[in-house]
This record gives structure tokens, C-alpha cells and sequence, in this order.
């Protein structure tokens, strides 16, 4: 056990119980839906805390290439489940649907504990090649150059070059290699592993989309309209859903690099096949709900043999061998993304024109606001998971003592941590400020959010000026960042969706709820553009110039930071004005019972 367990378990126990007890007032099938949410964030999340890491250290993908394929992917895992939603709400029933996202979720999790050998980068100079060798993991991972019988510590030259340390006086190589002089290359990285874990990735963005966008549905169908108990049974859904992102990052992360990449994602796989478990043995406390709108049309021949309910099974299969071919050439995914916007848009915009009346038109405008203003956020929020990742890795004093150790996957349970102990604290805060007529516009909330995350990444900035010997800043300053990211998510994330929905019209509402869940994949995919301008030069997955990587993530995190900033002010500003826009529908956000569920909720619109 470490310190960050043992956090864990204190943070669990001060938090569970009273919903545990909330959990028996509640329908049955609620229980399903919380355990099987909590397995699926818990393998999501774990595999989230150590992708960036396997695919710089173990595949050794460039920071640059890294951040592509990561961009890419989580990209892809937003925008897909509109189509489960709407294969679900048409043909399959939600409950189908999440059984076979479910399925895929956990193929494509153990086929990433399919490791394979680690690749391997050798250096060539005047002909002769040396390799890299890798031993140990994570803070005891350390790398060095293979001349003759000997390994040898390196590090990047003044002039831009390589600086071998120790190297005998008879070596064929010198002790400094010129900037140009050498060249490195990645060999042996496996084609037969690489492909399974491109498809693995494919399962898991298609299972994500079968099952994300439906078991939130079955959620509220367990609640007969004006059940007074719908709202506190959201709260207890979300909270399983932050609980599970919470242990991922905390035991996937720790075993991950502790025992084995395998291991970490392996764990993450026989959480969502518990998952499944649990969904499928618990279908008769669902009462029925979740089931196809026309069960008898599904038995329908389309082709031969096959039946429309096995035909949108294989379409399913047909998507997952098209996000392969997508993920292998990552940069088709923003074309399309572009694209997609471009459509849109340009609908919305005709709509805009020709089909609203002065009040419709500025409440839409209002919407597509409010939708920047979420692009920008997610851009930085979602850092977590890349450039902030590798930034710990390098950059932060992460203990590693025994039982005072902390790994930098673990890390990424601060932003649940904070969830789970801050959340009764801003229900509570939204609500007294309702009550009391002084809570802030939607507008005025994402202009706090904004400013927020902006201040998080100039906290890491200023942390740069209480750097080690190592250029690595203190534990406690990655710990504020988090905070003041996870009180910008409180702002944002609980209204977003909601805000959005209020404002379109009823004939557009489905349209802006696909265009939300559009803006948090450009969020994405800025971020994975982001976390390409942070990066540095690695060999071996190791930094060359740890004083080089901080001074570049720190200038990257300055300009994101200042330019959020910049986004909170101009929201804060145009306030008084975009106010008027929503002509009172905002209104409705101070009511109490709405404000008291909404910062539980955090997870369910962006993870």
C-alpha cells in the first residue's frame, strides 16, 4: 500500500456510506446502473492513466506522434456515441445496445493487456550502430546507451548534440556526439502487437459508443415523470460513475507501471467484464425498461439469413474495422471533424436565417457561445490525459519511498478525488446562491471556468520557480492545478448540457445536443495539437533535457493559460449583454432542486 491508497480508502469511507444508505430508497435496477457505470469508468479511466505512457515508453512514439494518436482517439470516443444513441432509440433498445458496447469495451481492454516486446531505439554513428537499453519502471525506469559490454548514461549536449558519460578512453564512440553527427531510429517495434493494440483502441471507441449514450437513458426511465426521487437518483448515479474514475487512476495506474503495462490494462478489462456481469444478471431489476420500441421489427430479415438486429450488430463490427483505419492515420480524423463542423454549422446557420424569429435566433446564438467557450475549456481540461501526464512524469517531485510513493498515472485521481469531496460543497453553494437571487448566469459560470482552468496552468508555470536540481517542482503544485481545474468543471460541466437544451428549439434539440458533445471533440483534438507543441525530444521514452521539457511545457502552459484567461474575461465582459439573449430561459437554473443535483453530475457529459 502507498500514501495514495491509503488516501483512497479514507476519501471512500468518508463519502460512500451515506449514499450507500441513499442507494436502498432508490429502484433496484438503480444499483445495476450505478455498479455497471462505476466498472466501465473504472476500466475507461485506467486505461486513460497509462495510454500516453505506454505509447511513449513502451512503443517510444515521439511526444509529437503520441500526442497525434491519443488526440485522435479520445476525438473519436466523443463523437461516436451519437450513434449509439440513435442506433438505440430506433431499433436496439438501450439495454441491447449497452450489452453489446459492453462486450466490445471488454475485448478491446484485454486486448490491450496483450503487450508485446517493448521496442527498441538504437543509435548509429560512422556506420556502427549501439542500442538502448530499459530497466526498471516508472521513477526507477532508467535508460542508457549499450557500447561494447558496457550501458552508459546520457544526456542532451550544449550544442545540441549527445553527451555519453563514462565511456572508456578505447571506446569507438566518442564522448560527445555532434548535433548531425548521429542518427536514431525505433527498431523492432512489432507490426503484429502495434495492430492489436490499433484494434483494441477501435473496440473500446465503438463500445464507448453503443453504451455511453444509453445508460444514462435507462437511468431516468426508472423514474416515473415527477418522481421526486429522479433528481437525488441522478446524483447517486453520477457519484458511482466519478467513484469508479477515481480507483482507476489510483490501482490500474499504480500496477500498471508497477508490475506490467499488461497488468494495468488488464485490471481495467475484468472491471468492465464485472460490469457486464452485473448489467446482464441484473436485467429483471430493470422492470422492462431499456427494451427495443419494436421488438418484433428486429427479427426482420434484411439479407438472407440475417436478421436487422444482427445487421446492426455487424455494422457495429463494420465501424470498428473503420476506426482502425482511421486511428493508423490519425490526421483523416480532424479532416472529418473540420467537415462535420463545417455541415453543421452551416445548417445551424441556415436555420438561423431562415426558420427563427428575433427571440429563437439570439438564444441559438447564446447556444453556439456557450459551445466555444466549452471548446476551449475541454482543450485544456482534457490535458490530463497527455501533456499533463507526461509533464508529472518529468517536471513533478512525485515521492518514491515505499509507502510514501506516488506514481505519475495515479495522479490523474486528483480530478475525481476533488469531485467526490467537493460536490456537496457547490450543490450547497448553487443553492444558497439561488435561493437568495445572486447565482450566476450560465454565461457568467463559463466565464468563471475558463478563468479557472487558465489560472491551473499558470499555477504550473509559477511552479517552475521552486524546481529541484532535476527541474522538477513540487508535489503540491500539481495538486493546485487539479484543484482549480476540477472548481472550473463545476462551473461548466453541470449546466453545460442543460443550458444548451433550454435554448434551442424543440425541433433543433437533438441537433445541439450532437453539437455539444461536436465541441468536446475539438476540444480533443486542440488539446492533442497542444500536447504536440509541449513536447520534447525523448530516446529510449527518456527525456534528453529535463531543463529544456519544463521550460517548454512551461511556455506552452503560459500562452493556454493567459489565452483561457483571456476567454473567461470576454465571457465575464459580454455577460450583461449575452444575458438578454436568453430572454429568461436561464431562469430556471436557480431552482433548487436542479442546482442541488447538477455539480454530481460533472462526469456524465465529458468522460
Amino acid at each position: 500500500m502507498n500514501i495514495v491508497l491509503l488516501a483512497g480508502i479514507v476519501i471512500n469511507v468518508l463519502t460512500a456510506i451515506p449514499v450507500f444508505l441513499q442507494l436502498r430508497k432508490h429502484p433496484r435496477g438503480l444499483f445495476v446502473l450505478f455498479f455497471t457505470e462505476m466498472w466501465e469508468r473504472f476500466s475507461y479511466y485506467g486505461m486513460r492513466a497509462l495510454l500516453i505512457y505506454y505509447l511513449t515508453q513502451h512503443f517510444l512514439f515521439e511526444d509529437r506522434d503520441a500526442g497525434g494518436q491519443y488526440a485522435a482517439y479520445t476525438t473519436l470516443i466523443y463523437l461516436l456515441p451519437l450513434v449509439g444513441g440513435i442506433l438505440a432509440d430506433k431499433y436496439l433498445g438501450t439495454r441491447k445496445a449497452i450489452m453489446f458496447g459492453a462486450v466490445l469495451l471488454t475485448l478491446g481492454q484485454l486486448g490491450l493487456a496483450i503487450e508485446g516486446p517493448p521496442a527498441k531505439q538504437t543509435l548509429t554513428y560512422q556506420g556502427h550502430t549501439y542500442a538502448f537499453q530499459v530497466t526498471g519502471r516508472a521513477s526507477a525506469r532508467h535508460v542508457q546507451l549499450k557500447v561494447g559490454e558496457g550501458a552508459y548514461d546520457f544526456a542532451a549536449d550544449s550544442g545540441g548534440g549527445l553527451a555519453v558519460k563514462g565511456l572508456p578512453a578505447a571506446s569507438p564512440l566518442p564522448g560527445v556526439l555532434a548535433k548531425g553527427s548521429y542518427t536514431l531510429a525505433v527498431q523492432k517495434r512489432n507490426p503484429l502487437f502495434l495492430n492489436v493494440f490499433y484494434l483494441a483502441l477501435s473496440l473500446i471507441i465503438i463500445g464507448v459508443g453503443y453504451l455511453k449514450a444509453n445508460i444514462s437513458t435507462i437511468a431516468g426511465q426508472l423514474y416515473p415523470q415527477g418522481d421526486p426521487r429522479r433528481d437525488s437518483g441522478f446524483t447517486l448515479y453520477y457519484y458511482g460513475m466519478n467513484l469508479g474514475a477515481f480507483w482507476a487512476a489510483i490501482i490500474c495506474g499504480w500496477v500498471g507501471q508497477s508490475v506490467g503495462w499488461w497488468a494495468g490494462f488488464g485490471l481495467g478489462g475484468i472491471g468492465m467484464a464485472l460490469g457486464l456481469i452485473i448489467f446482464v444478471l441484473g436485467k429483471p431489476l430493470l422492470e422492462g425498461n431499456g427494451e427495443a420500441p419494436a421488438p418484433a421489427e428486429l427479427k426482420r430479415p434484411v439479407a438472407g439469413p440475417v436478421k436487422l438486429e444482427g445487421s446492426l450488430y455487424l455494422l457495429g463490427l463494420v465501424g470498428v474495422a473503420a476506426v482502425y483505419v482511421l486511428l493508423r492515420h490519425n490526421a483523416v480524423v480532424g479532416a472529418l471533424l473540420g467537415l462535420g463542423s463545417v455541415m453543421v454549422l452551416g445548417y445551424l446557420a441556415w436555420f438561423m436565417i431562415r426558420r427563427c424569429d428575433k427571440i429563437a435566433r439570439e438564444r441559438l446564438g447564446l447556444a453556439l457561445i456557450l459551445l466555444l467557450g466549452s471548446a476551449v475549456f475541454w482543450a485544456l481540461f482534457e490535458l490530463q490525459g497527455s501533456a499533463i501526464s507526461l509533464f508529472t512524469d518529468r517536471n513533478v517531485q512525485l515521492p518514491s519511498n515505499g509507502f510514501w510513493t506516488v506514481t505519475a498515472p495515479q495522479t490523474q485521481s486528483f480530478n475525481p478525488a476533488f469531485i467526490l469531496i467537493f460536490a456537496p460543497v457547490f450543490a450547497a453553494l448553487w443553492a444558497r446562491l439561488g435561493r437568495v437571487g445572486k447565482d450566476p448566469s450560465p454565461t457568467a459560470k463559463f466565464g468563471l471556468a475558463l478563468l479557472q482552468v487558465g489560472v491551473a496552468f499558470l499555477v504550473l508555470v509559477w511552479g517552475a520557480h521552486f524546481v529541484d536540481a532535476q527541474y522538477r517542482e513540487p508535489l503540491l503544485v500539481l495538486v493546485i492545478s487539479y484543484l482549480l481545474q476540477t472548481t472550473g468543471e463545476f462551473c461548466l460541466s453541470p449546466i453545460g448540457l442543460s443550458e444548451i437544451t433550454k435554448l434551442a428549439p424543440a425541433v433543433l434539440v437533438s441537433t445541439l445536443m450532437a453539437v455539444w458533445y461536436l465541441s468536446i471533440s475539438w476540444g480533443e483534438w486542440m488539446g492533442g495539437k497542444i500536447t504536440q507543441l509541449a513536447g520534447t525530444d525523448t530516446v529510449g521514452g527518456q527525456v534528453l533535457d529535463p531543463r529544456l521539457a519544463l521550460n517548454t511545457s512551461t511556455h506552452i502552459f503560459g500562452i493556454i493559460g493567459w489565452a483561457a484567461i483571456g476567454f473567461g474575461v470576454a465571457f465575464l465582459i459580454a455577460t450583461p449583454w449575452l444575458k438578454r439573449w436568453a430572454h429568461r430561459v436561464a431562469a430556471v437554473d436557480a431552482e433548487p432542486e436542479e442546482v442541488g443535483v447538477l455539480p454530481a453530475a460533472i462526469q456524465v457529459e465529458h468522460g
